[in-house]
């Protein structure tokens, strides 16, 4: 085949395997619209410092807008023998509007063509994601509003620890979520400075005014190093990173719903429509959606360490290997996406077992902690002999079969005599929660408190 792209350069275009392990039109074709924004932008400049006269830009722009059009309609024909999509939606552009589409490229290398394009590409995404995961924040605070009463355990090594509620167990996750939101707003600054212009390496000769092309397309600014500008995946690998952290969150609730679901603790159901079936055991109902969430953040993670591999060993300025920078990226902020979507509606639809729960909450000796602060606080022990006698009492109320609120006064006291009646105020899961009121703790009142605040947070964003 003939390689126009190239010119006189090569007379003959690449074989069957250059073409294949070459292409990139299969993947990158999603970057259309990014690629059309931005070649209006740069036309429209172009014209602007009289660069190319006013009746090509109008020509070009015409045709950009049909092609748009036509690939918006799914009637643009991809070719992978131009290599990838800018190739193919300038050769379209020559078809439909003769010579002046080659007046296009003019001040412009596919460099930083494609440089702009994957930062409007990232910066889109994460805008998007960015409503998925204030979704999700909104779901998990319905759950705490529901659930600020409703006691559960708290676990340290997964092992009862202090009881709490399920409603500050949620509002964890709606933390969580704040900080991936502002990691990935955090991101979206840093990369928002526009490469158009910066051309292969070392700028252009032409009267260019890229502050214009900049402003056009929403950046803040140009970027201000040419060699940079063209071989930076920094904004790749950034989003990439909060990627990856907000994935972990998501797989870290997605493996509490498997236990949760479990016969052995039966915390929470899950509608049908968010779990299957057994091929084989009519009984079963499998938490297949919250085991594919906790999955598929391996992609995302994995997308990460892909792109440092390649992106560790480049010298500047721009090598082919960069090629490799977008299918991964796109897999993993599908996958996030997809993993959010699921998440928002396993966590708004998820159904809490509060007597399992409270159950739970109070077996394991979990108000222990609470025995050991009364001592400290209303006896005045120092906390670590407090520590002590609350290990004695738990040790003997283990060695009886009973919990700690079952041992009489008597039985305490001979271990400890400060001990009054008023430490059996203290022993109820009940009373534990509500007396967690220091700031983030897990009070009833200090949910409801926290969740309101959030709510007005989240309504004002």
């Amino acid at each position: 085949m003939s390689n126009k792209m190239w010119g006189g350069r090569f007379g003959d275009g690449p074989d069957a395997i250059m073409e294949e392990i070459n292409a990139s039109i299969g993947f990158d074709q999603r970057f259309a619209a990014q690629d059309i924004r931005g070649s209006k932008a740069h036309c429209a400049m172009l014209a602007a410092k009289g660069i190319i006269a006013k009746a090509d830009a109008d020509q070009i722009e015409a045709g950009l807008d049909t092609i748009a059009r036509e690939i918006e309609a799914g009637e643009f024909s991809f070719s992978r023998a131009l290599e990838d999509i800018h190739m193919n939606v300038e050769s379209r552009l020559a078809e439909i509007v003769g010579p002046a589409a080659g007046r296009l490229h003019t001040a412009r290398s596919r460099n930083d063509q494609v440089a702009t394009d994957f930062k409007l590409y990232v910066r889109d995404t994460i805008d998007h994601l960015d409503g998925q995961l204030a979704a999700l924040q909104r779901a998990f605070l319905g759950q705490a509003e529901a659930h600020a009463d409703t006691v559960m355990p708290g676990f340290t090594h997964l092992q009862t620890a202090q009881p709490v509620t399920f409603g500050h167990h949620c509002l964890a996750y709606v933390e969580m979520l704040a900080r991936d939101r502002g990691r990935f707003q955090d991101a979206r600054k840093r990369l928002n400075e526009c490469p158009l212009g910066a051309a292969a390496l070392a700028g252009t000769s032409f009267p260019i005014d890229r502050e214009q092309t900049a402003n056009a397309l929403g950046f803040d600014r140009p970027t201000r190093n040419s060699l940079d500008s063209v071989s930076d995946r920094d904004f790749a690998l950034e989003a990439l990173s909060a990627a990856s952290i907000a994935a972990i969150h998501l797989s870290r609730f997605a493996e509490e719903i498997v236990v949760w679901m479990s016969a052995g603790f039966k915390f929470i159901d899950l509608p049908d429509s968010l779990t299957t079936g057994s091929s084989i055991m009519p009984q079963k109902r499998n938490p297949d959606a919250a085991e594919l969430v906790r999955a598929k953040s391996g992609r995302v993670i994995a997308a990460f360490s892909s792109l440092s591999i390649v992106m560790k060993g480049l010298p500047l300025a721009y090598s082919k290997d960069m090629q490799e920078d977008k299918e991964a990226l796109f897999d993993a902020l599908d996958a996030l996406s997809l993993c959010l979507a699921a998440m928002t509606a396993m966590a708004g639809s998820l159904t809490a077992n509060k007597p399992a729960m409270a159950k739970a909450a109070g077996a394991g000796f979990s108000t222990a902690t609470d025995l050991a602060d009364w001592l400290g606080r209303a006896a005045n022990l120092p906390f670590r002999q407090a520590h002590h006698v609350t290990g004695t009492l738990v040790a003997e109320a283990e060695a009886k079969g009973i919990d700690l609120h079952e041992l009489t006064l008597e039985d305490m006291q001979k271990v400890e005599p400060a001990i009054t009646k008023d430490i059996y105020s203290v022993l109820s899961v009940e009373s534990s929660v509500k007396s967690r009121t220091s700031l983030g703790g897990t009070s009833p009142d200090n949910v409801r408190a926290e969740a309101q605040r959030w709510r007005k947070h989240l309504n004002q964003a």
